[in-house]
């Protein structure tokens, strides 16, 4: 026997949150994978919201409510993930850099 998969449902305000995320600079990807949805249904969200205003899908009821408070842990989330990725670029930056460094220095081998 299969169980029947039911469909996410968003309120307006988790998609235009989503959507204002992206407009922001982050990847779609990242917005998606923080906020625990699928990519194709935030890049149809960024693609509708270009032509018009977002508008909630479904009835009121039935879409999955999202507090405010969610929707500052799902912020803050794409933000640590966006700081995670520039301190790992600055690693990589600084680990570059210091090797070229050593290159100039007497006694290096490599």
């Amino acid at each position: 026997m299969t169980a029947k998969q039911v469909r996410a449902q968003y309120t307006q305000e988790f998609k235009l949150e989503a959507v204002r995320q992206v407009r922001a600079g982050q990847a779609i990807a990242l917005v998606a994978k923080v906020l625990g949805i699928p990519k194709a249904s935030l890049g149809n969200w960024v693609r509708l919201a270009a032509k018009r205003p977002l508008s909630g899908v479904g009835d009121a009821d039935k879409a999955m409510k999202v507090s405010p408070e969610q929707m500052e842990i799902a912020r803050l989330r794409a933000e640590v993930a966006r700081l995670r990725m520039e301190r790992d670029i600055a690693k990589k930056a600084a680990a570059y850099f210091a090797q070229d460094t050593l290159r100039g220095t007497p006694g290096f081998t490599k």
